[in-house]
């Protein structure tokens, strides 16, 4: 039988109400123990001080002793409510202050479960006031962390990351871990390195229910160490990395990680240069799943129709959303038609599209990072082709970072598509075939000639000995390593698919190719690049490569890709609405 503890007693007989002291926007200036003396009487006063609230008020060193010793004698405190508290301080007082009142909170044995202290200028200075108080055992209850607007910079964001990483260490061998749910930390100034500090936090937690981190300044290396954490978050309800620098990298790093978060409701993207490649990923990953969505915010990211009508698709299964703000990008007229239409049963969640640019139909470009975003250095080298085949392989839940996009937040498999279309024997497609060209009056009819031609004829296809074809092209492409399997299966689908309305039989082969891509893409987590890459080797979708040119014959592949859509029942959702809505844009 569970004992009922004397605390659990009186929160039961006093119907749960919260009893506290709030001083909120008084204005006081407590320099002084004779200036705070009201205040202290009040928390003497109060038999259970569960919140104390001083927001709106300003903090010197003296008061805050005299208000330490008073929270000594209150072991039931759970709210400290600090907000804007030491307005005109100089900054030596601040953590000398923080320092006093956090030394009462743990004589007092008290267990925290909120504590607010945005909107003051601490700075990594006033963080040492902190730090004591956060990785002891007052904080092991903690739920909720609001640091906002503090100025913490890069050191501040480090001390704070190591303090929560010894609350945790000590609280599981305590035996009553850690288990931090909403964590606030927008305007700080904690950039990549700030970023990588707390996402060792987040990842050890797995607890979080709520970040907030704009306006922090962090590119795509923090961007990536947050995404890796965030999808060990399974309970995470509020993202909000607005007013970063995420870009199509760091959004392809995020819509990797979503379906480990499964229970969103918000997704604060905004003002965060995502851009229409970018916006498109994240689409692909909300598409079948995360129908709990109640806000998603792209605002003033730079992203074009395309873009536009790929979140037009994905949100269409979203029957709670109640704000969408897109406004500030450049989708057009038709695109923002297209979008209002879709939400003709909600029109209240679609928010105003008064500063849309238009879609000026020209390609995008990307301008150069930022001397602070280091990970140009580890951009895949694309025009040799090196290095591309081995990322096409890898899953999408394998570490992957993006890594598939060059400076200009072009997508590598049109860059393998250019390679491999232009020179079957380059080395950016690592098989275990080997075949060499010679004239075609001399070629063998096989499978393997037709596959390393990079413009197949009917007659080829036709002239191929073997009596199911079919089956001849899977048994070829099963000896391929685990790595090309994908790209070799895309390519060969529509080689045949553009023979697709001069044979029947190319026709046939490329319909059960397409449903062997897609298939093959949704069992190993590569839906989105294999739709991408559709997208645009059927051109669908613009290429940021202004250079790019689709090799194949498109009328033809566009057939045979809405013959696969019809034919097949067992197509994924996915696909079928994506494709669908790009292929009525065409017709």
């Amino acid at each position: 039988m569970s004992q009922f503890t004397l605390s659990e007693l009186a929160t039961a007989l006093d119907g749960g109400t919260e009893t506290g002291v709030s001083f909120e926007g008084r204005a006081e200036k407590w320099g002084t123990a004779e200036a705070v003396k009201n205040l202290v009487e009040e928390i003497d006063k109060c038999k259970k001080l569960v919140y104390l609230n001083l927001d709106g008020n300003t903090l010197g060193v003296d008061a805050a002793a005299c208000i330490g010793e008073a929270l000594k004698k209150h072991p039931e405190f759970k709210k400290a409510l600090w907000r804007n508290m030491f307005t005109g301080r100089l900054k030596e007082e601040i953590p000398k202050a923080l320092d006093h009142l956090g030394k009462g909170m743990i004589a007092a044995g008290a267990q925290l479960t909120a504590f607010d202290c945005s909107d003051n200028a601490l700075g990594p200075n006033g963080m040492t006031g902190l730090v004591e108080l956060l990785g002891s055992p007052t904080c092991y209850s903690l739920q909720e962390l609001r640091l906002n607007n503090c100025g913490l910079g890069i050191g501040g964001g480090k001390m704070l990351a190591n303090a929560l990483l010894k609350c945790h260490k000590d609280s599981v061998a305590a035996g009553r871990p850690f288990q931090l749910k909403v964590f606030i930390a927008g305007r700080n100034r904690l950039e990549n390195e700030g970023a990588k500090a707390l996402a060792k936090v987040f990842a050890a937690l797995k607890t979080l229910e709520e970040v907030a981190m704009p306006q922090n300044g962090i590119y795509l290396d923090g961007i990536t160490a947050l995404a890796e954490a965030f999808k060990l978050n399974e309970n995470m309800q509020i993202l909000d990395l607005n007013d970063n620098t995420i870009k199509p990298k760091g959004a392809t790093a995020l819509a990797n990680v979503l379906h480990c978060m499964p229970k969103l409701r918000e997704i604060h993207f905004a003002e965060a240069l995502v851009k229409t490649a970018g916006a498109i990923v994240l689409a692909d990953a909300l598409q079948d799943d995360h129908t709990d969505l109640e806000v998603l915010n792209l605002g003033y990211n730079e992203i074009r129709s395309d873009g536009g009508y790929a979140i037009s698709s994905a949100l269409q299964n979203k029957h709670k959303l109640k704000s969408v703000m897109l406004n500030g990008n450049q989708l057009g007229e038709d695109c923002i038609f297209k979008l209002k239409d879709g939400f003709q049963s909600n029109p209240d969640a679609l928010g105003s599209f008064s500063e849309d640019e238009g879609d000026d139909d020209e390609e995008e470009e990307e301008g150069d990072e930022d001397a602070s975003d280091e990970d140009d250095e580890t951009d895949v080298s694309h025009e040799n082709g090196e290095n591309v085949s081995e990322n096409y392989g890898a899953s999408d839940d394998e570490n992957y970072t993006g890594e598939e996009e060059d400076a200009d937040g072009v997508n590598y498999v049109t860059a393998l598509s250019q390679s491999h279309t232009s020179n079957a024997n380059d080395n950016s497609f690592q098989s275990n075939k080997s075949v060499s060209f010679i004239g075609e009056e001399t070629r063998p009819n096989t499978v393997e000639t037709f596959f390393n031609t990079p413009n197949p004829t009917a007659k080829m296809l036709a002239d191929i000995p073997a009596t199911e074809k079919l089956e001849a092209f899977r048994n070829f492409l099963s000896t391929f390593k685990e790595n090309d399997y994908l790209t070799a299966l895309v390519f060969t689908t529509l080689k045949c698919a553009a023979l697709a309305n001069e044979s029947k039989e190319a026709l046939d082969i490329a319909v059960a190719l397409y449903k062997d891509a897609f298939d093959y893409a949704v069992s190993t987590r590569q839906v989105s690049r294999v739709k991408n890459f559709f997208l645009i080797q059927l051109g669908l979708l613009k290429c940021e490569n202004k250079e790019f040119k689709p090799a194949y014959n498109l009328q033809s592949c566009r057939y045979a890709l809405k013959e696969t859509i019809s034919k097949h029942n067992t197509i994924a959702d996915d696909f079928k609405s994506t494709f669908n809505l790009f292929l009525e844009r065409f017709e």
